[in-house]
């Protein structure tokens, strides 16, 4: 699906507001600023902040949700004749970085240190969901029976948010606190995949 330069000006835009108030949660903590301030580091008006988001805290959120549309790009350029399995393994390993994961797993982390804002990443966690799972049933089209995306989208989310959560030890690079048992990411993609490709 091919998108016009207005919607990629207008998702750029979101993206870099988004990250102006996810680093001015970082710096400040997420009652330390106020919308001016995002918008003064962003670069844009306050006008253009309210046509993207109604407050702070969902501008905060949504950086999560940043490259999730690109996947749509990486998926359409694999061959057609790549299993659903393998296809989604490649979005993993070049779209969802660690270095994702962990902005991510911070903001997780933020929304736990500040009640307004876990409604607002949980929507967005949400709005991923189902972006990414449509976009996956997009790709699969007839080739799959239809129980079959739904349970690979969901073995797939269900072992992300493991590792996001820290059920799963899995070192996501830039992390000091390292245990002997920590897995990198790309031995946790590998265990993963393995898993789903030859059973539990």
């Amino acid at each position: 699906m091919d998108r016009g330069l207005r919607d990629l000006k207008r998702e750029a835009t979101a993206e870099a507001l988004a990250k102006a108030a996810f680093d001015l949660t970082r710096e400040r903590g997420l009652s330390g600023f106020v919308t001016a301030d995002v918008v003064e580091r962003a670069g844009y008006s306050r006008r253009t902040f309210a046509n993207h988001f109604s407050c702070k805290e969902e501008a905060v959120a949504s950086v999560a949700f940043g490259g999730v549309e690109d996947a749509s790009a990486i998926l359409t350029g694999l061959p057609a004749d790549l299993s659903l399995l393998d296809a989604l393994l490649a979005v993993m390993r070049t779209q969802f970085t660690a270095d994702a994961l962990v902005r991510m797993r911070e903001l997780m982390a933020m929304a736990r240190q500040y009640p307004t804002l876990e409604p607002y990443v949980l929507g967005v966690q949400q709005r991923m969901r189902h972006t990414a799972q449509d976009l996956l049933a997009s790709v699969a089209g007839d080739r799959y029976p239809t129980v079959y995306v739904p349970l690979l989208f969901g073995a797939v989310y269900g072992a992300v948010m493991a590792a996001l959560e820290g059920t799963l030890d899995v070192h996501l690079g830039g992390e000091s606190d390292l245990s002997s048992t920590s897995m990198d990411y790309s031995s946790f993609l590998d265990i993963t995949f393995d898993y789903l490709r030859h059973g539990f």
